[in-house]
């Protein structure tokens, strides 16, 4: 009889092990691909959490209301551990290139699927007619998923989703409250106008009186320098290779200036001692202006890959603009700025000034079991939700959070409120 090291033993055992695996996914695969309405299904790799994990493509109508009209296949990720314990559903507001990590769905420890929108990535029908593109359309396209994955996941449902994905998920509990049993939108805001004035508000008032007095001070060095800095600018968009189709240079270089106040809270890159005083370098105020105004923001690379984002945000979920109070004597091309130059030119969307009001007075009286994530220094924060009371919803925010706050941020007081209502709501104990 022949003798086997430890060391061969535990390599065949590990070869069973990834035998036994792969027959397991093949037939959860079929199992998936057997499904109506499921079209095309891929393995993928996740992390050590899951068991499985699947690119899925699901059949959608391109009109809900007219359901032998054009389809267009929907991608989704489904990470699999167990179909007796709950599902996190992701409503994403944009594209999804690659199965990632979702914060929610690891607190519990459970399934996950994270759903791509309508219009974005590969989520798109052949021609994008922009009439289909509504929040109610998105809203029908998450419940047919959540319906379908009801046939095999039948315990607790919870829906989530980040900035526009947070929208995304209160949208969809608007039109579908049966749904899922909790929703956790992450830095949602819920704007109520095309351009949403409390943002203006919102930057006259954050942090403190001198960090704002140095903001702009630093933008009006940037204008007054613009002859000077224009060169670095074209230098440095040339060498990322961005291109800039909505307007000139100048034009984009001074909207990035505008831009700078709302994105330095957003996403907090620097602090306020790093912001460069009026009498730096050339070099040194372009190096902070660069990394905290994003300009690529208006290049055509990023404004082609989120387009149907504008057209959604001038059709039905409103958006912002800029104050020029400060800025208006050294302006020299951008005279009445607006985000709609952002918005396809083909698509010509007339803003719905109703429906947003609604879903803040749905959210405000029958929004139950729906926990708030946000930083209390994101701008974004200033048109987020106003809760009243009157449901049993919370609304945590992070002071001094940017638009990166998430569960984790938050200290363990606060963590301990966020998992005890989750707990409460779901029937479940959260691993500490």
């Amino acid at each position: 009889m022949r003798n086997f090291s430890t060391k061969t033993v535990l390599h065949i055992l590990v070869i069973f092990s990834i035998i036994s695996t792969g027959l397991s996914q093949t037939a959860f695969q079929k199992r998936l691909e057997s499904i109506e309405g499921i079209t095309k299904v891929f393995p993928v790799e996740d992390d050590s959490l899951y068991n499985e994990a699947f690119e899925i493509y699901i059949q959608q109508p391109l009109d809900h209301n007219n359901i032998n009209g054009k389809y267009f296949n929907q991608k989704i990720y489904l990470s699999h551990i167990n179909e007796s314990l709950p599902m996190v559903i992701e409503l994403d507001g944009y594209n999804v290139d690659k199965i990632r990590y979702n914060e929610l769905s690891h607190i519990l420890k459970c399934n996950r699927i994270i759903v791509e929108h309508r219009y974005f990535g590969h989520s798109k029908p052949d021609t994008l007619d922009w009439k289909y593109l509504t929040v109610q359309q998105a809203a029908e396209d998450d419940h047919y998923i959540i319906q379908i994955f009801k046939s095999i996941y039948k315990n607790k449902w919870i829906s989530t989703g980040i900035s526009k994905g947070g929208q995304t998920t209160i949208f969809h509990r608007y039109f579908y409250p049966e749904d899922v049993g909790v929703s956790v939108p992450y830095v949602a805001p819920l704007c109520l106008a095309e351009e949403d004035p409390r943002i203006y508000s919102f930057l006259k008032s954050v942090g403190t009186e001198d960090c704002r007095n140095k903001m702009i001070a630093f933008q009006r060095e940037l204008l007054k320098r613009e002859d000077e800095l224009l060169p670095l600018f074209k230098k440095d968009a040339e060498e990322m290779n961005y291109t800039f189709s909505i307007g000139s240079d100048r034009m984009i270089y001074e909207y990035a200036v505008l831009e700078y106040g709302f994105a330095f809270w957003q996403w907090q890159k620097s602090t306020c001692e790093e912001i460069p005083s009026p009498d730096t370098t050339n070099e040194a105020l372009f190096e902070h202006f660069k990394l905290n105004a994003a300009y690529n923001y208006f290049s055509d690379e990023k404004i082609e890959s989120i387009a149907p984002f504008y057209y959604q945000a001038y059709s039905e979920i409103g958006y912002y603009g800029y104050d020029i109070t400060n800025f208006k004597d050294l302006l020299q091309v951008v005279k009445e700025p607006t985000s709609k130059i952002f918005v396809p030119k083909n698509s010509n969307p007339h803003f719905n000034c109703s429906l947003m009001g609604k879903i803040n007075k749905w959210i405000q009286k029958h929004g139950d079991n729906m926990l708030f994530i946000y930083g209390g220094n994101d701008t974004w924060f200033a048109p987020s939700v106003q809760l009243t009371g009157e449901t049993n919803a919370i609304k945590m925010v992070k002071k001094g959070g940017s638009h990166r706050t998430r569960i984790s941020s938050f200290n363990d007081e606060d963590k301990e409120i966020i998992y005890s209502t989750l707990e409460k709501w779901l029937d479940i104990t959260i691993e500490r």
